[in-house]
């Protein structure tokens, strides 16, 4: 059983920047994809990004150019560098290990 410890949430002023963790309990010979999903109120859920164990990424269109996903040197860890962030951005984001391990989500909000 994989379990995810998200953190670096909070709230955040449009433009500003917050950057996520996660980490994964389980060994990383078992982990291969990483990636946020996020889900804003009344919307259905939507893939953020990804990075694979080679280092392949996959970003939203909507956080292309603004958003950085990275693995840190232990590849159980995974960031998320959000930067400009706009009012839409707002939403819990989850952490997700190969595509169905899901952490339990930490909120975004970016307001004024």
């Amino acid at each position: 059983q994989v379990q995810l410890v998200e953190s670096g949430g909070g709230l955040v002023q449009p433009g500003g920047s917050l950057r996520l963790s996660c980490t994964a309990s389980r060994s990383i010979f078992s982990i291969n994809t990483m990636g946020w999903h996020r889900q804003a109120p009344g919307k259905q859920r939507e893939l953020v990004a990804t990075i694979t164990s080679g280092g392949g990424t996959n970003y939203a269109d909507s956080v292309k150019g603004r958003f950085t996903i990275s693995r840190g040197n232990a590849k159980n860890t995974v960031y998320l560098q959000m930067n400009s962030l706009k009012p839409e951005d707002t939403a819990v984001y989850y952490c997700v290990v190969n595509g169905i391990y899901w952490g339990q989500g930490t909120q975004v909000t970016v307001s004024s």
